[in-house]
């Protein structure tokens, strides 16, 4: 009969990523009594036996009591083929901190914008997390698995983190120009409705971040096309510098003439618009025209009250003088010119004249 040996029972995480390993890892065992579990100080042990969890251990080396005796067990298990019928299993647990755990959105999520309409949004940003309570994460997510990373809970978590953003998007954000400085903000406020969604898992949200929120690439370039309009800001001054800048281009380059005569011609032109430039740009640039002052009315001077009086009124407005003597006609009482010699309406001669 070959020796029984006593077992000694431990895990090593070498990837990293490992939070549940089971041992056995494939089905249960016959672990037996007296066994002894050695638990780290970033690890904690669920102990089953006969499939109820018995208790969950502390670092430490632990002697296991279990109903599997040796010898013994190998007579009382004859009935069933060898296979001792007193089960047991142990999960260990990695307490450390998960980091660089990321989330995202699979697929853009709407996002009604008050300055942009309508829009598709897509977040990305990373977390950390890690086991608080390894009975309940064992119970409510590992069940009879033999062992469980971070990739299958990131899937699950993912969804969850999308859910919550998408009500917190709609219910606080206003424009997505107004996200880049909201981040830290929205990180933080994020974290606090997600604290419940871990816990009653047996896990605990240790940090979150948002690291970015992209519109599609048909929004990015209308957002460009609408910061570049802020930056020409007068758009008829831009124009007039791009047609100066062009011209000054022509200028300097003489046209692209490459033949004898036609460079000459090109150089010319070319010389005659270098000339022309300075005026041209000042003109250009430079503030409109004031429109040309109509030209001041004829005053004279009151001979009364000495103030100015239009030249063509015949009554001072102030003090209601006379300006100018008026001669009519003796026949039709008709205004006459000075030196009139007959009227012009009846033909009447002018007395003295």
């Amino acid at each position: 009969m070959a020796p029984i040996m006593m077992e000694v029972i431990e895990w090593f995480d070498q990837t990293g990523t490992g939070i549940v390993h089971r041992y056995p890892e494939q089905g249960s065992g016959d672990i037996k009594m007296g066994a002894q579990l050695i638990v780290r100080e970033n690890q904690a042990a669920v102990f089953f036996r006969d499939g109820q969890a018995l208790d969950v251990l502390t670092p430490g080396r632990h002697t296991l009591s279990t109903q599997n005796l040796p010898i013994l067990t190998r007579l009382l298990s004859l009935p069933w083929g060898f296979t001792s019928p007193f089960r047991a299993e142990v999960y260990f647990v990695n307490l450390k901190v998960f980091t660089n755990m990321r989330w995202g959105t699979r697929d853009p999520v709407a996002f009604k914008d008050s300055q942009l309409g309508l829009i598709r949004l897509r977040a990305f940003g990373t977390f950390t997390m890690r086991i608080t309570q390894p009975l309940l994460f064992v119970n409510s997510l590992v069940g009879t698995q033999g062992s469980y990373t971070t990739d299958q809970i990131e899937d699950y978590l993912r969804d969850v983190i999308v859910a919550r953003l998408n009500d917190f998007l709609g219910e606080t954000v206003q424009s997505l120009l107004d996200l880049p400085k909201q981040y830290d903000e929205m990180a933080a406020a994020l974290k606090t409705r997600l604290v419940d969604e871990f816990r009653k898992y047996g896990a605990e949200l240790v940090d979150f971040y948002v690291n970015r929120i992209t519109p599609p690439e048909e929004v990015e370039r209308m957002i460009d096309e609408r910061s570049g309009m802020g930056a020409v800001g007068d758009l008829d001054r831009f124009l007039k510098f791009k047609a100066a800048k062009a011209m000054g281009d022509a200028a300097q380059g003489g046209g692209g003439l490459g033949n004898g005569a036609a460079a000459g011609v090109g150089v010319g032109v070319g010389a005659g618009l270098g000339m022309m430039m300075p005026g041209m740009l000042a003109r250009s640039l430079g503030p409109e025209p004031a429109a040309a002052a109509a030209p001041a009315a004829a005053v004279v001077t009151c001979p009364g009250c000495q103030s100015p009086v239009a030249a063509d009124s015949r009554f001072c407005p102030r003090c209601g003088r006379q300006l100018a003597a008026t001669a009519r006609c003796a026949r039709c009482q008709a205004e006459l010119p000075g030196g009139a010699r007959f009227c012009s309406t009846c033909g009447q001669a002018v007395p003295g004249s």
